[in-house]
């Protein structure tokens, strides 16, 4: 995982937004998908 969707992530968990962790959590989906691939 990148570093900066690392403290994107990390901030979001401390916040506790929930909104922005599923964000997240698409965005590595998508990043993974087409570079993994």
């Amino acid at each position: 995982m990148p570093s900066w969707l690392q403290g994107q992530m990390q901030r979001a968990f401390y916040e506790k937004n929930h909104y922005q962790i599923k964000l997240l959590n698409q965005c590595w989906f998508f990043y993974r998908e087409k570079h993994c691939s």
